[in-house]
């Protein structure tokens, strides 16, 4: 079952409970995956990395706002965001440990023989594609450039 079947098929279990926040949640974001797959010239069909990505995208943006609520003091409409983007979170794969992204960041480094502050871009690059979407890109980042720094 792709993770848009899964969307879906929950989407309808949460109409049937009256779970209005699951259920608005949910139809947000099958909504941005049916907007990504219509972008551009030609509708084209969303391999399930390309639907992980605009869900993680939607994470991101929930848990932005939910910050500028938070400093803002609209704490009923920062709660809110952030309940969203926890349900949204139950579908992304499970993020890296600390521990997991430090021993990650290290084998690159090694891979890859990297030394300076000038290979940055070569390190991210393979940390991003062996993380598979599973870390934080300015956690990585940061992880990366201390190495690299130290």
């Amino acid at each position: 079952m792709t993770t848009l079947d899964r969307l879906t098929a929950d989407l309808t279990t949460s109409l049937k409970a009256r779970d209005t926040l699951r259920t608005s949640t949910l139809r947000q974001v099958i909504g941005a995956v049916r907007h990504e797959a219509k972008a551009g010239t030609v509708e084209r069909e969303l391999t399930e990395d390309d639907v992980l990505k605009v869900l993680a995208r939607e994470v991101k943006k929930r848990r932005e706002s939910a910050q500028i609520y938070t400093d803002a003091g609209a704490l009923e409409r920062a709660a809110t965001e952030t309940a969203e983007a926890d349900v949204i979170d139950e579908y992304l794969p499970t993020r890296l440990s600390d521990d997991e992204l430090a021993a990650l960041v290290d084998a690159v480094v090694a891979d890859t023989g990297a030394s300076t502050l000038k290979d940055m871009g070569a390190v991210m690059k393979e940390a991003t594609a062996r993380a598979q979407g599973r870390a934080d890109g300015k956690a990585l980042s940061a992880l990366v450039r201390a190495r690299l720094a130290g």
